[in-house]
């Protein structure tokens, strides 16, 4: 789960506007960026009924448990820097295998806009997404990423904003 939010996180920063082959890449500079991501969730996480009939019933309490306490904490912030590389933004974004399930649709695409849709369904449940980010210059850009993803009865949503600001055309270690 935590994968598919961090996917729809980064895949949102910078290479949803290469989804489709009719995107228009976001006039943005590539090199190090820093990004802040503000997450909250609610409902029951869409964990397969196969996987939860494998679990003891303390660890079932447990998991629903720090479920529970993690959406009374409200919305999570985490900072982080990344290397956004000319190619990413130059060629269309691959999400990989794993992915190979979901339809991108392109609603508005822009050197300073985009919105595109996402509708996955799988072996892991069925995830829909809007993704929208919007450079206000090419070294600021910022975006919303809403989801649904549901499994086995259970639904959860997911909603993220970011920011994100241009550091420089050096790429760092830890911004690999």
């Amino acid at each position: 789960m935590t994968n598919t939010i961090r996917f729809g996180a980064i895949a949102m920063l910078f290479c949803s506007t290469a989804w489709a082959a009719d995107t228009t890449p976001l006039d943005v500079k590539p090199g190090q960026w820093e990004t802040t991501l503000a997450t909250e969730t609610a409902g029951q996480l869409p964990i397969p009924q196969e996987l939860l009939d494998k679990m003891s019933p303390e660890q079932r309490a447990r998991m629903e448990q720090a479920m529970k306490a993690r959406a009374g904490k409200g919305p999570t912030s985490r900072t982080s820097k990344s290397c956004v590389r000319k190619e990413q933004l130059d060629k269309p974004f691959n999400p990989g295998e794993e992915r190979k399930s979901c339809k991108m649709t392109v609603v508005t695409s822009s050197r300073t806009k985009q919105e595109i849709h996402m509708d996955c369904a799988d072996e892991s449940g069925k995830q829909t997404g809007v993704f929208r980010v919007e450079a206000a210059d090419p070294e600021n850009v910022k975006g919303a990423v809403q989801m649904t993803m549901s499994n086995g009865g259970r639904t959860m949503n997911v909603n993220s904003n970011f920011s994100a600001k241009w550091l420089g055309p050096v790429c760092t270690e830890n911004g690999k």
